[in-house]
């Protein structure tokens, strides 16, 4: 059989729409509502010094939650990888996104059942969500080398970017009127936070129909080996990338940047309500509203980046973008005081946030061995949108010692400017030459047919 059409519109919308389902989780779930309700929920059970003590395990209840973040993003550097190696074994590509978009929807749903001090409950159900929604996303971004052809990937992914910043955008804008009108409809603000997190997990299994209805299987890229199952195969061929990664230097530079610049980014979109909320005392309207703003001119930045891309390059729009950023978590330290403040950093954010999350993930799209695209994206994925492990862990542990909010938030920077300063050294034409170079022997057209 032949190879399923490239850049074939029907399968290019439905992968868009992915975005557009799980950002929803991001934006309800991890951006707005969780960090602060489930701090709410750790003080609640907290002792009389505010401590709390998850599995004999001594912690601030203010630091839950960055826990939390760090302990399921830790769960998918150790297994995101292997996930990824298995499935360049099989054509099972789609099912497996399927699996974990589904896992972690179920789970989000479950976090309406979080109240009283149940905190517990929720750091797991979180846990499972965010672990599950990475691992989906391993699936989906390995997705974009098969439906999009070299000099559209810019564009392509710009696009799936600002779809999901409009669908998230859009129930968290349902979920704001939801939590403001909660004392007119007869319900608790707690309730209203209660609907808003299970809706995000509604939301996202819902809109996952469309790409599992649109996105066609793919023939396995590798065959399974004699007498090897798909879980031997896949740990031997995890060890052979991770050994490998020395052919392909710049792709191995440029990953280690982003690993360290977007855990930077991460942080500040994950933890950026509870910032506000016990840092500035805001209100959960406006944090809401901030995000709003933040999802909405990100449609636009988005697509603003893959512009200034085209007239300059990929890579100097992505250094663009950091810079911004870099002065942007300054400003969080030195001079953000009130909401107007916290609504002017939202829409800063706004702008930059699309440009460096969609290009980055196209360039390193071209800088992978053709043949290991779900391998090489997993280990991209530890670091991919709401998932970062290192700045939280830095976050709580200032935030631990010194118990300012400002002090905890300036440490982020460190990352993105490491990340920025490995950014610069990284020759991108080299790139794309060593991944074509040394492209497996295993990885030819035929692999690539479509399944039957």
């Amino acid at each position: 059989m032949t190879a399923p059409p490239i850049n074939d519109r029907r399968e290019l919308f439905g992968w868009y729409i992915y975005d557009w389902a799980n950002s929803a989780f991001y934006t309800t779930v991890i951006t707005v509502f969780m960090g602060p309700y489930l701090t709410e929920v750790a003080k609640a059970a907290a002792d009389a010094e505010g401590y709390v003590h998850p599995f004999g395990i001594k912690m601030l209840a203010g630091s839950f939650f960055p826990y939390v973040v760090s302990l399921s993003v830790f769960c998918q550097m150790l297994f995101l990888p292997l996930l990824g190696a298995i499935s360049d074994y099989s054509n099972l590509k789609k099912q497996m996104m399927a699996l974990f978009a589904y896992t972690g929807s179920f789970a989000a749903m479950g976090l309406y059942f979080l109240e009283g001090d149940r905190y517990l409950l929720g750091g797991v159900l979180f846990l499972i969500a965010n672990f599950s929604i990475g691992a989906s996303i391993v699936f989906y971004n390995a997705f974009l080398n098969d439906i999009a052809s070299l000099d559209r990937r810019d564009t392509v992914s710009s696009i799936g970017y600002a779809w999901g910043y409009l669908g998230g955008g859009l129930l968290l804008a349902a979920n704001l009127v939801l939590f403001s009108k909660a004392d007119a409809l007869g319900i608790s603000q707690a309730h209203a936070v209660r609907i808003s997190l299970a809706s995000a997990g509604v939301w996202w299994g819902v809109f996952t129909l469309v790409p599992l209805a649109t996105l066609k299987r793919r023939r396995a890229i590798k065959s399974l080996p004699a007498n090897q199952g798909y879980l031997t195969a896949g740990l031997k061929q995890l060890g052979h990338m991770l050994g490998g990664l020395r052919r392909y230097p710049q792709t191995l530079l440029f990953l280690l940047a982003y690993l360290l610049y977007n855990d930077g980014i991460q942080t500040v979109i994950a933890l950026a309500s509870q910032f506000g909320k016990e840092e500035l005392g805001l209100e959960l309207s406006t944090l809401t509203a901030t995000v709003l703003i933040v999802q909405f001119v990100a449609l636009f930045g988005a697509l603003i980046f893959n512009f200034i891309a085209k007239v300059t390059n990929t890579k100097s729009a992505i250094i663009i973008s950091l810079v911004i950023w870099v002065g942007t978590i300054v400003y969080a330290y030195a001079l953000l005081k009130t909401a107007r403040d916290f609504l002017i950093m939202g829409a800063i954010i706004g702008i930059v946030l699309g440009g460096s999350q969609a290009l980055s993930r196209s360039l390193y799209s071209r800088m992978i061995p053709p043949g290991q695209e779900a391998e090489f994206f997993s280990i991209y994925e530890v670091s991919d949108k709401g998932t970062s492990w290192l700045a939280p862990l830095l976050f709580g542990l200032a935030y631990s010692l010194t118990h300012s909010y400002r002090i905890a938030i300036l440490s982020v920077a460190s990352f993105l400017i490491l990340g920025l300063a490995l950014l610069i050294f990284v020759n991108v034409g080299k790139g794309i030459q060593e991944a074509t170079a040394h492209q497996d022997t295993e990885s030819s057209p035929q692999s690539r047919e479509a399944s039957p």
